[in-house]
């Protein structure tokens, strides 16, 4: 299945006001020289990790080539939703993806990228710095081939304490949206960092238009603490299994606490596994309903 197709399911179903680019954040990374598989167990497996000076190496120069197929998605989605819906673009953050680099899979304790972090900072510098430019270059092609807002993930930004995190994540989303807004000047982009609570205030100092904010932050709260910046989100995904009286108190909730300018809403993460579907359809009616 051509993967517009599945972008365009949720689209022609519940009507929303943007669409985002079905694909993953790896996606890049053969354009960058990375080579992995997606194993149905253990998720993304990389064949070589990039932990000492000689295996960065390994990179080289973006060759978007490996990724057409996402330009002919993104063009296609254009096409199709015509002026109805915004076409989103994404990525990874850098400290997010290289988090697979160095480990080679999926981890929950990030124990070889953290301890690089005091042991050998100059390579994890190295190879953050050449990832932020690769994903520079995949961003303004994501732009050239239609997408109008761009949102960076730095999913596993909130593993990081926030003294960390200003050094091994911050300085490289900033490298990447620079030189996205140098290029692309006016493209709306989104930060969204899963478990940001403690992060907030940092995320909110980079040159992003859109905060995006996890379940887990109260929307007034959120609201404060990222000042002027518009902010994204944040219903709990798991109320969508709880029925449509908890969806419409839900999204009411966030909608009354974010007030009526600078919010898009939207889950507080993606939608979950099993949820469903006339669940989501009643979120978007009452999203619908909602006045000021």
């Amino acid at each position: 299945v051509f993967s517009g197709d599945i972008t365009l399911q949720p689209f022609r179903a519940f009507k929303p006001d943007g669409v985002i680019l079905f694909s993953d954040i790896l996606t890049p990374f053969p354009a960058f020289g990375i080579d992995f598989e997606i194993d149905d167990y253990k998720g993304p497996m990389l064949e070589k990790t990039i932990r000492t000076k000689e295996d960065l190496k390994m990179l080289h120069e973006v060759d978007l080539s490996k990724v057409e197929f996402v330009a002919e998605s993104l063009k296609i989605l254009r096409q199709e939703v015509g002026n109805d819906a915004a076409v989103l673009g994404f990525v990874g953050a850098p400290w997010t993806l290289c988090t697979y680099i160095v480990e080679g899979q999926s981890t929950s304790t990030y124990k070889t990228i953290k301890s690089m972090c005091f042991n050998n900072p100059d390579v994890l510098h190295s190879l953050l710095s050449s990832v932020a430019d690769a994903l520079a270059v995949y961003v303004g092609f994501q732009i050239d081939a239609g997408a109008q807002v761009i949102q960076v993930f730095d999913s596993w930004g909130g593993q990081l304490p926030p003294h960390m995190w200003e050094e091994w994540s911050k300085p490289y989303i900033d490298r990447v949206v620079r030189k996205v807004q140098q290029t692309h000047p006016g493209t709306p982009i989104t930060l969204y960092a899963n478990g940001s609570g403690g992060l907030l205030e940092r995320m909110s100092t980079l040159t992003v238009d859109t905060i995006g904010l996890d379940w887990t932050i109260d929307m007034e709260d959120g609201r404060r603490r990222v000042g002027d910046k518009a902010v994204q989100g944040n219903v709990d995904p798991v109320v969508l299994f709880a029925g449509e009286d908890a969806i419409e108190k839900a999204v009411k909730d966030v909608c009354r606490k974010a007030g009526p300018t600078g919010h898009v809403l939207n889950l507080g993460h993606g939608v979950l596994v099993g949820t469903p579907e006339e669940s989501v359809k009643h979120f978007f009616d009452v999203s619908k309903t909602i006045t000021y």
